[in-house]
């Protein structure tokens, strides 16, 4: 659930990026960073290992102008891919209010992408949400390498549910589609928002705009 200050006017969405290690999440982050007007972007935090792969936690505040009268702001996170941070991964994704995984194109990824598939599914499961329950993207990143799978395959293995999640193909060393993928999940969240309130009877009208910086 989203934090909600109405003294501040101020309303907060916790949106997490997980995925297989050196799959990419980082490199999201660090994309929107760059790409996104620095005035309504916090720094982004990363601690990493040696080997750049994510230890704790990747932190990027995006504010936007996406529910009249409050200020709102889309804390990005990303989360360790390893199974040895399983703890960290299911105390991050904790009251998160949408999901994107990133899965490796590269054919060889795959056995690890449907590992880390699952092991979301299983944290969101004891953290009492799930898959059906989450605004959820896929990205099929590494798009731009020779030895990437096709995409109906990654659909098959990924997406192969009664109502598919949106998907996009990206790059995102290249840049290609991070902001896509961003904008898409933010939609997903505010929409989301926007029925729940309304099944709770709220007199605000909360539209569905997505990222104005996008």
């Amino acid at each position: 659930m989203p934090s909600i200050n109405h003294d501040d006017h101020t309303i907060s969405f916790k949106i997490v990026y997980c995925g297989t290690p050196l799959g990419g999440k980082t490199t999201n982050l660090q994309q929107i960073h760059a790409k996104l007007d620095p005035k309504g972007c916090s720094d982004l935090v990363s601690l990493s290992t040696a080997q750049d792969r994510t230890l704790f936690f990747d932190f990027l505040s995006v504010e936007a102008d996406a529910l009249p009268g409050y200020k709102t702001t889309f804390h990005l996170y990303t989360v360790p891919g390893q199974v040895t941070y399983n703890a960290t991964l299911q105390l991050v994704l904790r009251q998160a209010d949408g999901v994107v995984f990133v899965a490796d194109s590269q054919m060889d990824r795959q056995r690890d992408n449907l590992q880390s598939l699952q092991s979301l599914e299983a944290n969101l499961r004891m953290n009492g949400s799930s898959l059906d329950r989450l605004p959820i993207v896929l990205q099929y990143n590494k798009r731009d390498l020779p030895n990437a799978a096709p995409v109906e395959y990654l659909e098959y293995l990924f997406n192969n549910r009664p109502v598919p999640f949106l998907s996009f193909e990206s790059d995102a060393r290249g840049g290609r589609n991070v902001l896509a993928t961003l904008n898409a999940i933010s939609q997903a969240v505010l929409h989301q928002f926007r029925l729940r309130t309304a099944a709770e009877g709220s007199p605000d009208e909360l539209p569905t705009a997505a990222l104005s910086a996008v």
